[in-house]
C-alpha cells in the first residue's frame, strides 16, 4: 500500500484518491467539487445503514464511520468491500495507535480523530493511509502539521465561526481546514469561502426520514458546488521587504 501526500499553500493532494475523492484534491478555486465527507454516527449499527445508503444514492462519495458506532470496524470493512471505487470509506473518532491500526486493517481509508495524538499520525503513515487530527487554536494547527498531519480537523467548528479561520487563513495559508462539528447545509458554504478544503458534517445531514436525508444532501452539494474558496497569498520573506 502507498499515497502519495503532501501539503501546499493552495491545499492538500492526495494522489490514491484522486479519481473518487472530490474533497481530497487541492482546493483551487475550482467549481464542482463536492467538498464534503458525510459522518455516520449511531447508536447501533441498523441505524447507521439507512443514512448511509441514502447518502450514497445522492452522490456523497466520502463517508466517515465513527468508532463509537457499534461495529464499525465491519461496517467499515463490509462498505470498503462492496463499494470498491466508487465511494471512499474512512473511520473517525480515533484515539490511539492501536484503534488506528484497527481501522486500517479493517479497510479504512483515511482517519480522522477528534484529537491530536502523535501516535495516531504515526501509525496511519506507516500504512500509508491520511490523517486528519483534532485542532482548536493556531498553535494545534501548526503542531499538526510539524507532526505529518494531511489535513486538520477544525473541531469543535460550533465553537468558531467563518470569520475566525478567514483570520486564521491568513496567519496561515499552508493550513488545510476541515471544519467539523455542527457544521450545517447553511454554514458549510460559508466555510468554504473562508478558505477551509472541505467540511464535516453529520447529524445535521443524516437525521431523518430517507426523503427527508436526499433532499438535504442535494441541496447541500449544489451549495458546496456553487461556493468559491477564498485563497490567500503566501508572501516569503524577502516579498514583505520588497517596495
Amino acid at each position: 500500500m502507498s499515497a502519495s501526500l503532501s501539503v501546499t499553500s493552495a491545499g492538500w493532494t492526495c494522489e490514491r484518491f484522486r479519481a473518487r475523492c472530490d474533497w481530497a484534491r487541492p482546493s483551487t478555486g475550482e467549481r464542482g467539487r463536492q467538498r464534503v465527507f458525510a459522518i455516520v454516527r449511531s447508536k447501533t449499527y441498523d441505524e447507521a445503514s439507512a443514512p448511509t445508503d441514502t447518502l450514497l444514492s445522492v452522490g456523497i462519495t466520502s463517508l466517515e464511520i465513527s468508532l463509537t458506532t457499534p461495529f464499525a470496524l465491519e461496517a467499515v470493512t463490509t462498505l470498503t468491500r462492496e463499494l470498491g471505487d466508487d465511494a471512499v470509506i474512512g473511520a473517525g473518532t480515533v484515539l490511539d495507535g492501536m484503534s488506528a491500526r484497527m481501522a486500517v486493517d479493517a479497510g479504512a481509508r483515511f482517519l480522522v480523530s477528534p484529537i491530536l495524538d502523535a501516535e495516531v499520525i504515526r501509525t496511519a503513515h506507516r500504512y500509508g493511509v491520511p490523517v486528519f487530527p483534532g485542532v482548536s487554536t493556531p498553535t494545534e494547527m501548526v503542531r499538526a502539521l510539524e507532526l505529518g498531519a494531511d489535513a486538520v480537523k477544525l473541531f469543535p467548528a460550533s465553537a468558531h465561526d467563518p470569520s475566525w479561520l478567514r483570520e486564521v487563513r491568513a496567519a496561515l495559508p499552508q493550513v488545510p481546514v476541515l471544519p467539523t462539528g455542527g457544521v450545517t447545509v447553511d454554514s458549510a458554504p460559508e466555510w468554504i469561502a473562508a478558505g477551509a478544503v472541505a467540511v464535516g458534517t453529520g447529524s445535521a445531514l443524516s437525521e431523518g426520514d430517507r426523503d427527508t436525508v436526499a433532499k438535504r444532501a442535494s441541496e447541500l452539494l449544489t451549495r458546496l458546488a456553487e461556493a468559491t474558496p477564498e485563497l490567500p497569498t503566501t508572501l516569503g520573506a524577502a516579498d514583505r521587504y520588497e517596495d
